[in-house]
Formats: C-alpha cells, structure tokens, sequence
C-alpha cells in the first residue's frame, strides 16, 4: 500500500525518507507558525495549483504542497522555483490512495483540489479514461478531508465546463444552478467537460456524505496572464467544442492570478456565508477578431473561427453567463478589508 511521504525543502540533495513518517520543512519565517493556518493544494505541479500557491504564500499562509510523485518535483521547480523553500512541505501521495491522503490532509485548515489529471507537456490531451479517474479521485479527496482534515473544509476547482454543455437545450442565462450534460459530453467526446462534471457532481455527492464543507468554482479558460495569451497546455482539452461555444456565446476567460485569487477569496468568506459554487470569468470572446487572436497564440488555426463567418452577436453585448454571486462575495470581501484598515 502506498504510503504519503514528505520531501524536505532546501537540501542540495534529498535524502532518504523513512515511510511513514512526515517531515516539515526546515522553513524559517518571522511568523509562528500556530499563528498562521496550514493550507493543502494538491497537484502543486499543475500550472494553476502553481498560481495558487503563489497567492495563498502572499497571504501569510503555510502551504502544504500534495504531488502524485518525485518526478513532479521538476514541474514544481520551473513553475514556483522561488517559493519552494517558503513551502510548509511537499507530499507525495496518490490520489487513489485514500490512507496516503488521510495522512496529507492531517492538520490543514483547509484543501484546495486544483486537479487530479494533468497533461503538463500537452502531449496526450485528455481522455475518457482520465474523465473516469478525475470522478474517482475526488471522492477520494472528499473522503480524506472529513476524515482528517484539522477542519473539514475543501474548495473544489471544477470548470465553467461543468456548466455550459447542453446540447439544444441551453437555457437563455448560465449561472451555478446549470449543470452540463454528461450523455452529450460522452456523446461528443468532450472528455474534459465529463471530467469536471462528473468530478464536481462526485464530491458534492460526498461532501454530504462526510459532512465537509464544499465550495467549489468554475473558472472559463485560463489565460496567461491576460487575454488573448491562454496557456497552451490547459487551453488545448479545453477549447475542444471551441467553435460551438463561440458561437454560442459562451466561450469564457479569466487571468489565471485572478482565478487563484477568488479562490483564496471564496475560502476567507466561508465564515461568513460562502457557499454552493460560483462561476469565475472575467471576458467573454465575442468577436471572430478575438478568437482568431486566441487561436494565433495556440497554434490551432481556424479551429474556433471555422469559415470566419460572422457571429449572432458580440457575447459581451448579450452575455449568456453570470458571475454576480461570485461578484457579491468579492465585493463583500473588499468590504471587510476596507474596514480593518
């Protein structure tokens, strides 16, 4: 049975680690430790987890950092070089191995899922059997938080896929109450919207179970770091059905930092009410000028634009998508910041 194990930070070599056994790092700070809360994101090595861990570190929290193995430690090192000795620890332990996270989860005031699977190359896309292990994973991680966790608490990066894929039957205004389709998502192939579907509908389903407390968010494609320079290797499962969300008016971004930050938000305020999910996009593509520059930057050609043919309306004229509960919080939060000031 695999076991969780902890690599120490800021050591010219890594040396032996004795199973079993969790080791902080030798992280010095000006502040006590048990004056800050231990935080876990797991999938440190994904380009979003990264962000994350860039802003909870800004916070003043202490992050403990989940990896499915050591080689992922040279994703981490191009991705947050800097940080990684600030980093409270890092653990190595399996999605699919429920004790491995039991002991990840182990004094955290909170985990953050940012993703199970993950293609860091781009080289694979995403398939159905990744959609199946995504669903299966977070149960997993559900299950760990209410077994462990210091307090039962998780926030849940699904997708705004989740939401969008309806088939014929998009209702006029999308908002957290929509739920994609997962017939049509396997019907057509859209592996990754199936993934975050089924993943978020698998936690929820738990989190009821376990009587953790879920929030989750459902960012548009993540850009790098601003419109139109979306990052390659999450674009790429993403965008698949690209050409019919444009069309639809659905095709939705958000500046990676901005996503990271409105989860860091979304955990501050579930003391005082937050809840459910919330969409999270900052621009609509709208135009065939915008998906033609977003295409350009992805190397996949006509891919959104198709035969260039002029779109219904410009999305952000008429959206179809809401973030005003997403919205209120934020402003609730800006709120109380101004107020300690």
């Amino acid at each position: 049975m695999d076991v969780a194990i902890s690599l120490e930070l800021g050591l010219p070599k890594q040396r032996s680690i004795e199973h079993g056994m969790f080791f902080a790092s030798d992280f010095s700070s000006s502040l006590n430790a048990r004056d800050r809360k231990i935080v876990c994101v797991t999938s440190g090595n994904s380009y979003f987890g990264s962000q994350l861990i860039k802003k909870l570190l800004a916070c003043g929290y202490l992050v403990r950092v989940i990896i499915e193995n050591q080689a992922n430690l040279e994703d981490m090192e191009e991705l947050i070089r800097e940080e990684m000795k600030q980093l409270e620890s890092i653990v190595v332990a399996r999605m699919d191995d429920l004790d491995g996270l039991c002991n990840a989860f182990r004094g955290c005031h909170v985990v953050f899922h940012t993703s199970s699977f993950i293609d860091p190359r781009g080289i694979s896309g995403y398939t159905e059997r990744m959609a199946f292990l995504e669903a299966e994973a977070a149960k997993n991680v559900i299950e760990a938080c209410g077994r462990a966790a210091f307090v039962k608490r998780c926030i849940f990066t699904s997708s705004l896929l989740a939401c969008i894929w309806k088939g014929n039957d998009l209702p006029n205004l999308i908002d957290e109450t929509s739920w994609s389709d997962e017939a049509f998502c396997r019907e057509n192939k859209l592996w990754l919207a199936l993934a975050k579907t089924s993943a978020e509908q698998a936690a929820w389903r738990k989190a009821r179970e376990m009587r953790v407390k879920l929030v989750t968010l459902c960012p548009g494609l993540l850009m790098a770091p601003s419109f139109p320079n979306a990052h390659l290797e999450t674009s790429l499962p993403y965008l698949k059905g690209g050409d019919l969300m444009l069309r639809q008016g659905i095709l939705a971004t958000e500046d990676v930092s901005k996503v990271a930050e409105a989860h860091v938000y979304v955990y501050e305020d579930m003391d005082y009410g937050a809840c459910g999910r919330y969409i999270c996009f900052g621009k609509i593509v709208g135009t065939l000028e915008e998906a033609i520059q977003l295409e350009n930057g992805l190397n996949m050609h006509g891919q959104l634009s198709g035969d260039q043919t002029p779109l219904p309306v410009a999305a952000d004229n008429d959206p179809r998508i809401t973030k005003s509960k997403l919205s209120r919080l934020l402003f609730r939060a800006s709120q109380r910041l101004s107020c300690k000031q």
